[in-house]
């Protein structure tokens, strides 16, 4: 294998000026993982386009709390839907999530981000 990635599965889903793109991929160790690509088209004044892109990476050992995460995220829109509340309030507490230090984001570990190897 000439690339140290090997596509396995990809799905491309359309949604007005933006594409999503799911790529599964496999290292060569035969790891799996995710990459998730916004691609939004953005057309110039002669009339030829230009795609702006954004991608992240998600790895085997996250999947499950990226999903945990994801599932969480859409339950409490719904959830704001039903209800029509959509006031902001402080984001639930969980046992991974440090306690917040005013900043709406809370505290952020960078240290924290490059400890995966990839």
């Amino acid at each position: 294998m000439a690339d140290e990635r090997e596509d396995v599965y990809s799905k491309a889903v359309r949604a007005g000026k933006r594409t999503y793109f799911f790529d599964v991929k496999s290292t060569r160790g035969k790891d799996l993982f995710l990459t998730i690509t916004e691609s939004k088209k953005h057309t110039n004044e002669d009339g030829s386009a230009t795609y702006e892109k954004h991608k992240i990476f998600l790895y085997k050992e996250d999947f499950d709390k990226f999903m945990d995460g994801l599932q969480d995220a859409f339950s409490e829109i719904d959830r704001l839907k039903a209800t029509g509340d959509f006031q902001q309030s402080p984001p639930a507490r969980t046992e991974d999530a440090p306690p917040s230090s005013g900043s709406k984001y809370g505290d952020v570990e960078f240290d924290d981000l490059g400890g995966s190897g990839h």
